[in-house]
């Protein structure tokens, strides 16, 4: 019998619950996951005590789900979730179980969960696995399956096929191809659409933390969930950026997706304005027909977006508030989204630099520099490297910032020798006009930090601004 290793602090937890006569069992993902080799972060269990048992036994334990069975358990520094076995009764509302019926068995319970791979059980007690449905055989083949029909796995919650799509790119599995046509049913596809926007958030951004998200967001778009909930980013597919030029391969859909690949997993603020980045191309293209030099009397054709990065910018605000993403994200996703078309040439004076931080924020460089990096890789899915011009000229870049941050240079309005009441001793008078004052010196001091000093500036504001 296959058997896993359960950490210490679980087999003190299984001393409790055996004392008190009662079974144990680890269940879920991180079965999964450690039958995967990999490290278990979260601990779900499940057990034939019922919840009031449950809270006999420990000392802090929070109803999270209580009607439900579920409770979470503090205990060692860990927060546990314990549900009882159950059996589910009906799900007429797409997500909830009409009722709740313990079951006695943990095959029993095994049984009502949504894949194949989630539906392995192992004992505290020695490790042993429960697995009625071979869940480690879909483990080895790198199948996602459902337990029992798909039709009504999926039907008892709407957020289920999204799971599948979402661990088809976290794990890199195949979905199994009675699972994934149940998600294309137009009876499946409503109950899709009446999950929560907070719960399918949920889901996008665990797929946006995935190492290959545009395997997920493919099958988003293949299966018309990406329609119901993103459809400015769906309708990027078909199209055609590439022209003469041969600056693009891919259309702007999957431009969009393998640019997100190409960001850094661990930045979610990157991550999404990569794959938002050029979402308003669609609305901003435009093509222009010029003469072929080469074959008289042919025409090209050039394919151009002007002010897409605009255009961009405003759509994600609009998708970000709508799944109701943090203001705070929203803000910086969509100020590096506006800049991402920046091109730093070599000849740029110090002054530029400076306007350039002060336009950007010293915070959002070197994710704007991300950003780059991975609108690069998705144009043509070729790894970033030491040779890639992209890297290249962020470095430059980089180093120019660097040298203009040793001088210490004025590069906020906070950072000037003046402020407002040395204007009004100045004798210019309060209001908008100190702040347009304060804003001309500021842009005085960019050219040239050496007028960062209180009498040359009071001189500068006396000469421009005072009769």
């Amino acid at each position: 019998m296959k058997q896993i290793k359960i950490p210490d602090d679980l087999k003190k937890i299984n001393e409790i619950f055996t004392n008190n006569g009662f079974e144990v069992y680890l269940v879920g993902g991180a079965v999964r996951d450690i039958l995967l080799g990999k490290k278990a972060s979260d601990w779900d269990l499940t057990t034939n005590a019922h919840p009031e048992d449950v809270v006999r036994m420990f000392k802090k334990v929070i109803p999270t789900g209580i009607k439900h069975g579920t409770v979470t358990v503090h205990f060692l520094g860990h927060e546990i979730e314990v549900t009882t076995y159950r059996a589910d009764n009906g799900y007429s509302d797409g997500r909830h179980p009409d009722s709740i019926t313990f079951a006695t068995t943990i095959e029993e319970d095994l049984s009502r969960r949504d894949f194949t791979m989630n539906a392995i059980a192992a004992s505290l007690s020695d490790g042993s696995i429960k697995d009625p449905f071979d869940g480690q055989g879909d483990i080895k083949k790198k199948i996602i399956r459902t337990v029992g029909k798909a039709h009504d796995r999926f039907m008892e919650d709407g957020l289920r096929p999204v799971r599948a799509l979402r661990f088809s790119a976290q794990l890199g599995f195949v979905i199994e191809k009675d699972t994934y046509s149940a998600i294309l049913e137009p009876e499946i596809q409503k109950n899709i659409a009446s999950i929560s926007i907070e719960r399918f958030r949920d889901e996008f951004e665990k797929m946006l933390k995935a190492p290959k998200p545009s395997i997920g967001l493919t099958f988003m778009q293949e299966t018309g969930v990406l329609k119901t909930f993103i459809p400015e980013l769906d309708l990027g597919r078909g199209v055609i950026q590439a022209d003469c030029r041969g600056f693009h391969i891919f259309d702007v859909f999957e431009h969009n997706i393998y640019a997100c690949d190409g960001a850094p997993k661990d930045n979610l603020t990157v991550r999404i304005s990569a794959l938002f980045h050029d979402v308003g191309k669609v609305q901003a293209r435009t093509v222009e027909k010029i003469p072929n030099p080469q074959i008289p009397g042919e025409m090209l054709e050039i394919i151009h977006f002007h002010k897409h990065e605009i255009y961009s910018a405003e759509i994600t605000r609009k998708i970000m508030t709508r799944l109701r993403f943090p203001n705070k994200l929203i803000d910086e996703v969509c100020h590096l989204i506006e800049h991402h078309m920046f091109y730093f040439e070599q000849n740029w004076s110090d002054a530029a630099v400076r306007r350039f931080i002060v336009r950007i924020g010293m915070e959002n460089i070197e994710n704007l520099f991300e950003l780059r990096l991975a609108d690069s890789y998705g144009q043509r899915k070729i790894p970033i490297n030491a040779n890639s011009p992209s890297l290249r000229n962020v470095n430059e870049l980089r180093e120019r910032i660097q040298k203009v941050e040793k001088e210490k240079s004025a590069l906020s309005l906070k950072s000037l020798k003046v402020n407002g009441n040395d204007l009004i001793k100045l004798g210019i008078e309060p209001g908008k006009r100190i702040g347009l004052v304060l804003e001309e010196l500021f842009q005085t001091v960019l050219d040239d930090p050496q007028m960062n000093d209180k009498q040359k500036l009071l001189k500068v504001a006396q000469e421009k601004f005072i009769q």
